[in-house]
């Protein structure tokens, strides 16, 4: 969409557009998430709520305000790509019969090893003190965050986080379609990482597959603490290096007992004879 934006009104007017696309999208995924657990069915979700408390309005507006600028940043990566592309420097194709579709749908698997992988390290570098007061210090002002601080990061972050999609489209040959689909599920899985509710079963984090995928608990949890749960989409490298935090899988059974006991059975009164 972007490409043909660029090429239909310019890039000033073009970049302008996509900022605009790029926000909608993101406050449409966002929106609802917040729309349903925050509003409409706050009290029926309590259940699943990591953090009891909630956060104030004012964290909130907040989360939206910087999210508004890092659309504005991802858009205008978007035109560098663009750019780089028309100058002939990407490996970015249109044809999905050149590479087939199997290679399709591996390539858009690859992507999410590769930006976990991107991601860990990222995030681990920008967590030393240098780094995180000038780039990652505005994200965790969201220390009890909402699905709105998904994208809420300092402008400088914003460029950090967006840095892999040119990096891979400069060395992977790689499809729009698969472009579109990682964008959706990399929107989708950060707006699960900040819902603040944990939705996956009891058990998840023991499974012998699913644990290796992170849940709404692992990236609370680094938000109220700092100094633990790095991983983005899967728990491989926190795993691997020893920087789960410990009783990560205990508060996530924790949260998950919360359930049990809701839906547990009421006692009958019983009538005196």
């Amino acid at each position: 969409m972007l490409f043909t934006l660029i090429e239909k009104f310019g890039i000033l007017s073009g970049w302008a557009l996509s900022s605009f696309f790029v926000f909608a999208r993101y406050a449409a995924f966002a929106g609802l998430a917040f729309t349903v657990f925050y509003i409409f069915w706050r009290k029926q979700f309590q259940y699943a709520r990591i953090q009891l408390r909630f956060p104030k309005a004012t964290k909130i507006r907040f989360e939206i305000m910087h999210s508004l600028v890092t659309a504005g940043v991802f858009a205008g990566m978007g035109v560098l790509i663009y750019l780089l592309h028309q100058a002939g420097y990407t490996r970015i194709y249109r044809e999905v019969a050149q590479f087939g579709w199997a290679y399709l749908i591996i390539s858009f698997f690859v992507l999410t090893i590769i930006h976990d992988t991107y991601f860990y390290w990222m995030h681990r570098l920008m967590h030393h003190p240098p780094f995180f007061k000038v780039l990652h210090r505005v994200h965790h002002v969201s220390n009890n965050p909402t699905p709105w601080a998904a994208l809420s990061f300092h402008p400088l972050e914003a460029i950090v986080e967006i840095a892999i999609i040119p990096l891979i489209v400069l060395t992977v040959p790689i499809h729009p379609l698969a472009l579109i689909a990682f964008s959706t599920w990399s929107l989708s899985f950060n707006i699960l990482g900040h819902l603040g509710f944990e939705l996956f079963p009891e058990g998840f984090v023991k499974h012998p597959f699913w644990k290796w995928f992170n849940t709404s608990t692992h990236h609370n949890m680094h938000h109220s603490r700092s100094n633990c749960n790095y991983g983005l989409y899967y728990n491989f490298w926190d795993r691997m290096l020893g920087t789960n935090a410990p009783d990560y899988e205990q508060t996530f059974e924790e949260v998950k007992s919360r359930a049990e006991i809701r839906s547990a059975p009421k006692p009958q009164k019983t009538i005196p004879i």
